[in-house]
């Protein structure tokens, strides 16, 4: 397994649906909190998980959130 971030993006008129497009779409990352700028007007948000590869990561969105993201692989590195 690797560790991957999700970042995704929307202009601000798009909240809503992005948040309406996870209505009925089954994944893991549904009913769980996680990181997002949109109470404060910059509309991202990030999920973390654990999966194969990028095209799995990105099969846990819905169409139109996937559209507007990516998956990026992440780990921990030490900082000097």
């Amino acid at each position: 397994m690797a560790s991957f971030r999700i970042a995704h993006r929307h202009e601000p008129e798009e909240c809503a649906v992005v948040y309406a497009a996870w209505k009925g779409f089954d994944s893991p990352l549904r009913g769980h909190t996680t990181t997002s700028t949109c109470r404060w007007g910059d509309h991202q948000i990030w999920w973390d998980l654990e999966t194969v590869d990028q095209d799995e990561a990105m099969s846990y969105l819905p169409r139109y959130v996937a559209d507007r993201a990516v998956a990026l692989r992440i780990g921990e590195v030490d900082i000097p």
